[in-house]
């Protein structure tokens, strides 16, 4: 008993730590966003930071670009790399470990070879058609990275799901896009709604693909903070952070809940 004990007493202060280092640069940051004064020194509470924020055209610009570009890549890589995990799945033995191996590659390469690469397709295209680089640029490269989330987040779901489904919609009277949409759709939507919040996320937070292939006159968030770096980062940085923070958790704590009314319908409560 005492065993345990020490057992359990030791497991929550080792939770504890983790919790402490994984959320008290936050916990500072969001704390500093409501300082008064412009350094780490406490000059007293205001919302002057987010007031500032929204009076930034700046940084609105940049952040409205990501989020455009985020909602967008992650709409086009769910609709790609939902077809392409039913597509895999349709392959037989090797060539279907083939296939699944090669579409995992870019998610275990480095940003950077991926980011390089894109630049110098870009590069070639943009000689060739002359065009510059940005907005769609941009666009492409985070829809090309997000692919292989979707794949792998659809995969696992298609496996469970029973082949027999889509034959029984047939016969029961359903075309086959009604079978595809309201039976094989339906069954894969808890990994689609996981690869999309993934491919959103990645995206938003993406730098380095980004870097790479914005262009010259194109800026998102990531990429503008980098070119504030370069001076002094603003207040205003803290401020916007601590929102985003908010909006995660606030995602996060819905799609739970969602989880939970999900699971309380499927056992009968």
């Amino acid at each position: 008993m005492k065993s345990k004990r020490k057992s359990g007493v030791l497991s929550k202060i080792y939770i504890a730590l983790i919790m402490i280092f994984l959320y008290a640069p936050i916990a500072v940051m969001i704390f500093f966003s409501f300082n008064k004064g412009n350094t780490i020194v406490w000059k007293g509470f205001s919302l002057k930071w987010y007031s500032a924020l929204f009076n930034d055209r700046t940084l609105m610009g940049a952040l409205g670009n990501t989020l455009i570009i985020a909602t967008l890549a992650s709409l086009f890589a769910t609709v790609l790399g939902t077809a392409a995990a039913i597509g895999i799945n349709n392959f037989k033995g090797k060539k279907r470990a083939v296939i699944q191996n090669v579409s995992n590659i870019p998610i275990i390469s480095p940003d950077i070879v991926m980011g390089v690469s894109l630049m110098l397709l870009f590069t070639f295209f943009g000689v060739l058609f002359n065009f510059e680089m940005g907005f769609a640029t941009v666009l492409i490269s985070h829809i090309c990275f997000c692919v292989p989330f979707v794949v792998l987040n659809v995969m696992p779901r298609i496996k469970r799901m029973d082949p027999s489904l889509y034959d029984a919609a047939l016969d029961l009277g359903c075309n086959q896009w009604q079978a595809f949409f309201k039976v094989v759709i339906f069954e894969l939507m808890p990994g689609i709604i996981s690869g999309f919040l993934i491919s959103f996320t990645y995206s938003l937070d993406d730098f380095i693909i980004t870097h790479f292939t914005q262009g010259a006159r194109f800026q998102t968030l990531s990429t503008e903070i980098y070119a504030l770096l370069r001076r002094k980062i603003p207040p205003t940085i803290n401020a916007l952070s601590a929102l985003l923070f908010l909006a995660i958790i606030i995602i996060m704590v819905l799609i739970n809940l969602r989880d939970r009314h999900e699971e309380k319908i499927k056992n009968g409560r």
